[in-house]
């Protein structure tokens, strides 16, 4: 646990960050004249989005008094537009307050009218005044040039409708929106191209495809300016879009102002009149700085780069950060201490940008510079070098029970164009360690009544489906355990009783049970005392009157450590919870908790450096986890049905995974890795699996894979399967049904377009299971895609293909949120020698 940070928690107020005097701006200029607000969303904004919602309700008059009008020009049907409506009336908002703007250039699927014609309703009085009466306004997602195409002339002024609109917006009213509706709010309006096209500072004046290439140019039209201190781009962490906004905000110098790239289900609420902008949502918001940044042909230097996180507020006037007072700098209480890899490829540790600038960089006490890469499949491409200046400041806190929360300050971010090129070599890791570990023998009882709920880290308290799953398994009017042992505090246990008591259970029936090998900061008890109560007959059987328990997250060694004797053996306590799991009790667990689970515990070590180096005997704590060669331990063996790994999406643990399962599962076994926030629900009565939660399971086979002795890293037809909320798994026939929201996208793929190879964290969709579901499942074009590790002159190259048994599938989930699920995708491991040219 962060516990020299929880302490400054109750010392910090605000923070203030400060930056350099800048000389680039947006071209808008500042406006006393604006009383009214934005709410500019990233994109993908989840119905569960209270923070979102409830501020543009509010700012727009509150549910008894707001009148919102809904722009749908951007959208191919009304289909967004009519959930956006469903979506305010369950906020309180009234029916007969929410209009419909019948303002579109194009005509929409799904009806029986051409709205190609509302088009003209733009220069009617009667439209202006339907919105001189609203005080807020909501433009829906899709393709913003369909939207400044309905609300300026052929001559780039404004219609009567935006005029109303401006008129509106300067009198206090809220304006909104959301992907394409945000995109429209700068004045200098990104329209397309991405972030490969951006470094190669290529732009383009036409509206084309580039599908049959990699990357795309940044193509810049004329926005409508509601936003007036800089330029917007949304989606921003998911597509991987710094690259195309950075080049955007060099090549569109005006008045000094930052560029704001907004995440998915995340806004910036500007106030006007306040002259400031506040960030809310689930994700973050990136901040460019290019005012003191230098171009010398394709080498661009001294980006200043920020995210900043829900709670903080930026004054852009003066360019300064006000970051959460539930937030503490990491600046000399850096909490991590490792040797970080360079992010490469979805075998990457935080592969994202800013999770990987927050854990590898500034929150890790060993690393001053880090470095990635963006390249195109010959290879062109760019190293991406970010590095803490002397004002760097990072900032850490909770969110949504205890999610980890960062904000970061001025990273400097330097781009070098390279050549980078791979050739396959099979001795390219010579000094691979093969597993000592012997897999326990643990007897089970195929007998057994009881459940599994087993969660992969980060589960945050607002996660209904999985509390909800966890509580109707342990029954009406249950009592339930919490084990502490993994935790540093008993803040977390203390934190999973409150929801579930908020939940609906009552806080009587919750135990947090006394059950440690270590002491526990914060409190004044010595806790490893407790250990001698493993044996304790008392708590034994105490222990057996218990429905349902709870292991916290940690260090799943020390769970193993405080319930297994010495010699291995079950202490009476774990013989009392095999009791109460074979009669019918749910146990469940979070990170250490669900690592726990199977008999093969996985307690340390990285995808990449597993697959290079192998396993070791050693264990010298958390910093473990980080990386390094694998570490096993035995584990309780309560799922007899293949290995469990945990925070799989967010610590990239797919290597790992492969490689212990290579060593050391049965060979029909699959293997599981459970993403943070989500959960696998294991039925032992029906032999069932279901997933629970907010990102989904990867299952391993390898059944018909090929791994040669004399060439451990090297394997080829490994199966890999991702399935999400609803899908489940019948163990006694190896079949998958996937959820019926989602339909398949086998020949009726979405997408048809070039794929780079996953070269870092500027790939578009860059966790290992978006970035397979859109640029493989969902995309007609490409058949096979590849990522890359590297590291120090050789790496691995892993090629993912369709197969005939190969499967995607899609649907919408939480509002019009993407929901993948696929199965049966190919690949092969393929270690490479790598040789990287500056070039310039």
């Amino acid at each position: 646990m962060k516990v020299s940070k929880l302490i400054m928690l109750a010392l910090l107020m605000v923070v203030i960050v400060g930056s350099g005097t800048s000389s680039i701006s947006a071209k808008g200029s500042d406006d006393p004249a604006i009383k009214g607000s934005l709410v500019i969303a990233g994109g993908s904004l989840g119905t569960s989005n209270v923070e979102v919602y409830e501020e543009f309700i509010d700012l727009a008059g509150g549910d008894k008094n707001a009148k919102i009008g809904i722009v749908p020009a951007a959208s191919g049907s009304l289909k967004s537009t009519e959930k956006f409506k469903e979506d305010l009336i369950s906020y309180g908002v009234e029916e007969s307050s929410i209009e419909i703007l019948e303002l579109s250039s194009h005509d929409f699927s799904g009806t029986d009218e051409n709205e190609r014609k509302w088009k003209s309703n733009a220069q009617k009085n009667k439209m202006v005044n339907k919105i001189k009466d609203l005080n807020g306004i909501w433009f829906v997602g899709g393709d913003q040039l369909k939207i400044t195409d309905t609300l300026l002339k052929k001559n780039g002024k404004k219609t009567k409708a935006l005029e109303a609109i401006w008129d509106i917006y300067e009198d206090g009213a809220v304006l909104g929106g959301t992907s394409a509706g945000a995109a429209i709010m700068s004045d200098v309006m990104i329209t397309g191209g991405d972030s490969l096209g951006g470094f190669n500072q290529e732009f383009t004046s036409e509206d084309v495809s580039y599908a049959d290439e990699e990357y795309a140019p940044v193509y810049i039209e004329e926005g409508l300016g509601f936003f007036q201190w800089g330029i917007v781009d949304q989606h921003f962490n998911e597509r991987s879009r710094l690259g195309r906004l950075a080049a955007t905000a060099l090549e569109y110098e005006t008045q000094g102002n930052y560029a704001y790239g907004i995440d998915e289900d995340t806004a910036m609420v500007v106030h006007n009149k306040e002259n400031t902008i506040d960030i809310i949502g689930k994700s973050t918001v990136a901040v460019i700085d290019s005012s003191e940044a230098e171009t010398k042909g394709k080498e661009i230097d001294n980006l200043d780069l920020s995210f900043l996180s829900p709670g903080d507020q930026i004054d852009p006037d003066n360019k300064t950060f006000n970051i959460s007072e539930d937030k503490v700098s990491t600046i000399g209480y850096e909490y991590f201490n490792f040797d970080p890899l360079p992010a490469t490829g979805v075998l990457t540790s935080y592969g994202t940008l800013p999770n990987y600038l927050s854990y590898s960089l500034v929150d890790n006490e060993a690393a001053n510079e880090v470095k990635s890469y963006l390249y195109d499949s010959e290879g062109e491409g760019f190293q991406l070098n970010f590095e803490q200046k002397e004002e760097t400041d990072g900032f850490w806190g909770y969110q949504d029970g205890q999610k980890d929360s960062y904000s970061l300050a001025h990273v400097k971010m330097d781009i070098e164009p390279i050549q980078i090129n791979f050739e396959e070599n099979n001795q390219a890791f010579t000094n691979y360690n093969t597993s000592t570990f012997s897999s326990p023998d643990i007897s089970f009882n195929p007998e057994t009544k009881g459940s599994l709920v087993m969660a992969g880290g980060a589960l945050g308290s607002s996660n209904e489906e999985v509390y909800d799953a966890f509580i109707k398994k342990a029954g009406d009017d249950a009592t339930i355990g919490i084990i502490p042992a993994a935790s540093s505090s008993l803040k977390s246990s203390n934190i999973f009783k409150e929801d579930l008591i908020h939940y609906g259970v009552d806080e009587e029936s919750i135990d947090i049970l006394p059950l440690s090998n270590h002491d526990f900061s914060g409190t004044e008890e010595d806790e490893s005392e407790w250990l001698k109560n493993r044996n304790d007959q008392q708590l034994a059987e105490k222990i057996k009157e218990y429905d349902g328990i709870w292991f916290v997250g940690g260090d799943q060694t020390d769970i193993t450590a405080t319930l297994l004797n010495e010699d291995g053996t079950q202490s009476k306590v774990l013989e009392s919870l095999w009791s109460i799991y074979e009669k019918g009790a749910v146990l469940g667990g979070t990170s250490a908790g669900a690592a726990i689970m199977s008999d093969v515990m996985i307690a340390g070590g990285g995808s990449h450096d597993t697959l290079a180096k192998g396993f070791t005997d050693t264990y010298d704590g958390m910093s473990q986890q980080e990386g390094g060669a694998s570490y096993l331990e035995q584990g309780l063996g309560f799922f007899p049905h293949g290995i469990i790994d945990q925070h799989f999406d967010n610590k990239a643990r797919l290597g790992r995974l492969i490689a212990t399962t290579s060593a050391h599962a049965d060979e029909e076994e699959f293997s599981y890795g459970i993403d943070e926030d989500t959960a696998l629900i294991f039925d032992n009565q029906t032999g069932t699996l279901e997933v629970a939660g907010r990102a989904g399971v990867s299952v391993v086979d390898l059944s018909q894979a090929e791994n040669s002795e004399n060439v451990p890293s090297l394997y080829e037809d490994i199966q890999l399967s991702w399935v999400t909320s609803g899908d489940t798994l019948d163990l006694n026939t190896k079949t998958f049904t996937i959820s019926d929201h989602k339909d398949s996208t086998k020949d009726y793929e979405y997408f048809d377009y070039e794929a780079a190879p996953h070269s870092g964290v500027l790939t578009p969709h860059p966790t290992l299971a978006n970035f397979l579901s859109y640029s493989l499942l969902d995309n007609y074009r490409e058949d096979e895609v590849k990522s890359y590790s590297l590291h120090e002159g050789k790496g691995f190259e892993l090629t993912f293909s369709k197969e005939e048994n190969t499967e995607g599938f899609w649907g919408y989930q939480d509002g019009n949120k993407d929901d993948y699920s696929f199965l049966n995708v190919n690949m092969d491991i393929q270690p490479v020698e790598v040789d990287i040219a500056k070039q310039k």
